[in-house]
């Protein structure tokens, strides 16, 4: 156990120290396996010459592992105030290579915490995670301030992130994703490994960003259009896009689409070719 390790108390014992009883409003399931946390952490990449950003670190499962396996500085983003006591016995142990902003992930902003280059490692509370993935992929400049993302999602959406086209799961995340993204389900993690157990499986994903997006389109009108093509997914294309532009058609024909195919039917580059004939 790593607890022995790094010669901090067993997350166990630091949940009953610090009364870190996890909250359903705050979407906490908390990770004990300490091994299991180490595991995620090795699957970031080499964190020696890297920052590390994490939200929702709760009682400091993953972070003691990012810390342990070598990474440069740590900071974290936790909304609950009862976890503070607990992060600062491994900041004390660490000397200092944690930093701890107290608030919400989404509305704060660690840019002036970080230093180049910087890696995103966290068990993401399910309440956000989806909302903070999707801004981590549509920065207003691209590449981002971060080299890759490893996340801990519900299983679901972890299959959504790297779905291909004419599959239940694809939809507007799986091309956010792959747009800009090499990205892959590198793990799956059972219900039983954190505490209290959630209903679902959880799966850890990686995603490497890539210096430039795979095909030529603008972030905020492929955004826009993906979103309105799988809002209403059982719909021909001509029909979800309706009213987006007047001569709809003549450019679902230019970007090799049928006007009667449905948005889980196209591909990645016929989508950027579409939001490109959009917007010209």
């Amino acid at each position: 156990m790593m607890a022995s390790i790094d010669g901090l108390p067993p997350l166990r014992d630091v949940i009953n120290t610090h009364e870190l009883f996890a909250k359903k409003a705050l979407g906490q399931n908390f990770l004990l396996d300490l091994n299991l946390t180490s595991k995620i952490a090795r699957q970031a990449g080499d964190l020696t010459k890297c920052d590390v950003l994490e939200v929702g670190p709760g009682p400091g499962g993953l972070t003691r592992a990012l810390l342990h396996e070598g990474a440069r500085r740590v900071v974290v983003i936790e909304q609950d105030e009862r976890c503070l006591p607990a992060l600062k016995e491994v900041a004390d142990h660490y000397n200092g290579a944690l930093e701890v902003l107290l608030g919400d992930a989404l509305k704060i902003d660690p840019m002036e915490h970080l230093t180049a280059p910087v890696r995103i490692v966290s068990n993401l509370p399910y309440n956000v995670g989806t909302e903070l993935l999707t801004r981590w992929l549509a920065p207003s400049e691209w590449p981002p301030f971060w080299q890759s993302l490893t996340l801990m999602f519900q299983k679901e959406v972890a299959q959504r992130i790297v779905a291909k086209p004419r599959t239940k799961a694809y939809g507007r995340l799986s091309i956010l994703a792959q747009w800009r993204c090499d990205a892959k389900i590198l793990m799956e993690i059972s219900p039983v490994a954190f505490t209290p157990p959630p209903k679902v499986t959880s799966s850890v994903v990686h995603l490497e960003r890539l210096e430039n997006p795979r095909f030529p389109a603008e972030a905020k009108t492929l955004s826009r259009v993906v979103a309105q093509a799988f809002n209403q997914r059982r719909k021909m294309l001509r029909a979800s896009l309706k009213g987006i532009v007047p001569d709809l058609e003549d450019r679902l024909i230019a970007a090799d689409i049928k006007p009667t195919q449905r948005a889980e039917e196209i591909d990645l580059e016929r989508f950027c070719k579409l939001s490109e004939l959009i917007r010209q």
